[in-house]
């Protein structure tokens, strides 16, 4: 369920950095495509983690990624 969430997540930041950047607002466009599709991808690895330990620091990698987006 996160990972489909995350996942949808990051395609509608995607259309919206593309409708920013065709408007010439990149202040924070890139940035925010980088933190906000990073967050899928924290997720998919925490999915596939070694031990509890790494799942936990994937999950909180993801989650640090969330704030910087929001």
């Amino acid at each position: 369920m996160i990972e489909e969430r995350s996942f949808e997540f990051s395609l509608r930041i995607i259309k919206l950095v593309k409708n920013l950047k065709e408007n010439n607002e990149y202040v924070f466009a890139d940035q925010l495509l980088r933190s906000s599709t990073s967050i899928g991808a924290n997720v998919a690895e925490a999915g596939a983690g070694q031990s509890k330990k790494d799942f936990i620091s994937k999950m909180a990698i993801a989650s640090k990624e969330a704030r910087e987006s929001r």
